[in-house]
């Protein structure tokens, strides 16, 4: 008759006998969102990404800052809502490319496809640009109204506190989309 094993040696491998099933490794763990969310954020990519985010967001606020500041001088403070608008719409082509070639060489590494790429990266920009033109100047309006509402020299800063704020929010759904669809490699 056969001995049967206690539990703790049901348990055990014995490397005389493998069994006939191999057993994995690794041990099966859940997917949970948290643990989605850290999937969706590499940590050297991410790292790349932002310092790479740190000079775009310099760059593309200085050129936002710049192109804001010469439509100020040229269109009366009491459309500032509609200026900052078109400054953000003026300055975005050149941010985008600048944008799109630090992400490409340093942060997704990938090769070729750079005409269709660049379009990808146009696309997902245009997709978060649409409520970033709401949300900024809307923004505007408000801070415009919190911010020395009687000084005339106040209400232009209101323009520039508000892109900055829209900025902060652009860069966490701007990796995402880079991440699944401008850069995204074929499985």
């Amino acid at each position: 008759m056969p001995i049967l094993p206690n539990a703790t040696e049901e348990k055990d491998i014995h490397p005389a006998h493998p069994p006939v099933v191999p057993i994995p490794q690794d041990p099966f763990i859940p997917t949970r969102r948290l643990q989605r969310l850290v999937n969706a954020f590499p940590g050297g990519q991410f790292l790349r990404y932002l310092c790479v985010g740190v000079f775009n967001t310099i760059f593309g606020y200085a050129t936002f800052a710049l192109t804001l500041f010469l439509l100020n001088r040229a269109v009366p403070t009491r459309y500032l809502y509609l200026t900052v608008v078109a400054a953000s719409v003026l300055s975005t082509p050149l941010n985008i490319t600048v944008a799109y070639f630090g992400y490409k060489f340093f942060v997704f590494k990938t090769r070729g496809n750079y005409l269709f790429e660049w379009f990808k990266c146009f696309g997902v920009y245009g997709v978060g640009m649409l409520p970033g033109l709401f949300a900024l100047s809307s923004l505007t309006g408000l801070i415009q109204h919190y911010i020395h509402a009687t000084s005339s020299t106040g209400k232009p800063l209101a323009g520039y506190i508000a892109g900055a704020i829209t900025t902060a929010f652009s860069t966490i759904f701007s990796f995402i989309g880079h991440k699944k669809v401008t850069f995204a490699t074929k499985p």
